[in-house]
């Protein structure tokens, strides 16, 4: 799901926004706390839950920078309303981890878990999306501390909450349950182009109650 082509404007294409967001050229910094210390000998990533087999996968660092890597392209919505067009997202797609730590058939949602103990969570069908991407570069180069490195989530068509920085794993879930900004006030999906930032625009199904 890339952004729609929008309408021709002196010969040129000009992308669409989702409702309420205006066009970024740059990249701002937006994160709640600080930026932590990246040590790689403690680092890991772990996928722990309702696996199929009921095992934890961690990687270390360099078994994690070792997997696949794939770049996408996709857009990033932040809920304060500017919108970064077309970035090139590199790292190792959602669906590789997928394979490799396969959930349980009756998991439903995945909360992500990043430093500080901060969570955010996603239908397993939005993690599982084709350009869901855990990305260590942007537009070719490496992540900056600030903007998430070593890892962060890109989920394109969801707003930017929704794929934290500095990312230390994935718990696969058999019922939804509310992460960080989730349960802050923040909508419980986060679809941008129905302008989902807020818990109070909730319908019915959309998340567990606050």
């Amino acid at each position: 799901m890339g952004h729609p082509v929008g309408s021709e404007s002196g010969g040129a294409v000009q992308p669409e926004l989702p409702p309420g967001q205006r066009l970024q050229r740059g990249w701002p910094v937006t994160h709640y706390g600080p930026v932590p210390k990246f040590r790689p000998e403690r680092w890991e990533f772990r996928v722990f839950g309702t696996t199929v087999d009921g095992e934890k996968r961690c990687w270390n660092h360099e078994e994690f920078s070792a997997l696949p890597y794939t770049t996408v392209v996709g857009d990033l919505h932040c809920v304060t309303k500017f919108s970064m067009l077309g970035a090139e997202w590199g790292g190792v797609l959602a669906s590789t981890i997928l394979e490799l730590a396969p959930p349980d058939p009756a998991v439903t949602h995945v909360m992500v878990w990043a430093e500080y103990g901060f969570s955010s969570n996603l239908r397993l069908a939005d993690f599982a999306a084709d350009r869901t991407i855990f990305a260590t570069h942007k537009d070719g180069e490496l992540l900056t501390a600030e903007h998430g490195f070593p890892l962060r989530l890109v989920v394109p068509h969801l707003y930017a909450w929704k794929g934290p920085k500095w990312v230390r794993g994935i718990e696969y879930m058999t019922a939804d349950r509310r992460g960080f900004w989730e349960e802050r006030g923040y909508h419980n999906v986060g679809d941008p182009w129905r302008e989902q930032r807020y818990s109070y625009q909730e319908e019915p199904g959309e998340g567990p109650e606050l």
